[in-house]
Formats: structure tokens, C-alpha cells, sequence
């Protein structure tokens, strides 16, 4: 191998971490809302970031080191965020309510990059409609979490329906 062992483990963790702030630092959209251009970031990234990672090493043994190193970084990081919820909030931020009550909220779309636009094709895409929810929330890891308005049971129809023939009648 062209790198050291050591030296390799030292790359990929110093890469994995300066990805995970920057993915960070590019806010939940990046992560919820892929649309072309950041999925041409993406793969050019593991490129742009490949020789820094194994070095001047194409042996097979060394990508393979470099991968079992990244699977067990990601393993520890993933773990730890688990057992420790402040460790969790700190790595990926937290919940952003986007919508309730019948309101938008403006900053907060700002603040995250997402149009009206992309908020209603989001929900969409879970067969709903912006009327139909009291509330949307923008989880940590992109993901778009509704809250459907409650739809009347059969005792609300039938109470109204008394009600009609009461006043009717």
C-alpha cells in the first residue's frame, strides 16, 4: 500500500467529518429535495474526495481498508448519535415546522431553501394537499413529516345530519 495504515484511517475520518459538516452546513433541503444539480454534486464529490481518502494507493487492499475504516466511522457516529439524543441534535440539527395552523412559515422555507412549490409537490408525492394537513415539519434527515387534518367519522355525519333535520323539522 502506498499509504500507511494509520495514515489511511487518519484520511478517511478527517474526510468523513469534513463531509458531514459540510452536508451539514448545506442544510436538510440538500438532503430531502435531490434535484439534478445536487446529484451531479454528489457523484462528483466521491470522486473529489477519493485520493484523499486512499492517497496515491489503487490496491485493493487499500480500498477495501479505506471502506471497512469509513463503514466503522459511520458505524461509531451513527451509534453514538443513537445513545446520546444531544450528541444526535448536535450532528444533525434539529426538527423545522414549515406549516401549521393554515400558515406558512416563510423563514423557515427561507432559511432551508424550499419553495412553496417544493413543500406542496413534497406532499404530493404522500397523496396529500396542503389543505389536508394541520401541520408539516422538516425532519433532521430531509424528510418532509405531515400531519393530516383529522377527516369526520361516521358519528360527525350523522350528528350533523340530526342537526339539519332538527332545524328542519
Amino acid at each position: 500500500m502506498g499509504v500507511s495504515p494509520g495514515e489511511k484511517a487518519l484520511r478517511t475520518v478527517a474526510v468523513y467529518a469534513g463531509l458531514l459538516l459540510l452536508l451539514h452546513v448545506a442544510g436538510k433541503r440538500q438532503l430531502a429535495q435531490l434535484n439534478s444539480f445536487d446529484l451531479v454534486v454528489l457523484l462528483l464529490l466521491s470522486n473529489v474526495v477519493q485520493n484523499a481518502v486512499i492517497g496515491n494507493d489503487n490496491s485493493l487492499a487499500g480500498g477495501l481498508l479505506g471502506a471497512v475504516i469509513l463503514i466503522a466511522v459511520n458505524t461509531l457516529v451513527v451509534r453514538g448519535a443513537f445513545m446520546s439524543p444531544r450528541f444526535g441534535k448536535v450532528l444533525q440539527g434539529g426538527s423545522t415546522l414549515l406549516y401549521a395552523d393554515g400558515r406558512l412559515d416563510e423563514r423557515a422555507l427561507r432559511r432551508d431553501a424550499i419553495t412553496r412549490e417544493e413543500l406542496v409537490a413534497g406532499l404530493r408525492r404522500q397523496g396529500l394537499e396542503l389543505a389536508d394537513v394541520e401541520r408539516v415539519v422538516l425532519e433532521p434527515e430531509g424528510a418532509l413529516n405531515a400531519t393530516p387534518k383529522p377527516r369526520p367519522g361516521i358519528e360527525d355525519v350523522l350528528r350533523k345530519l340530526d342537526e339539519l333535520e332538527a332545524r328542519l323539522g
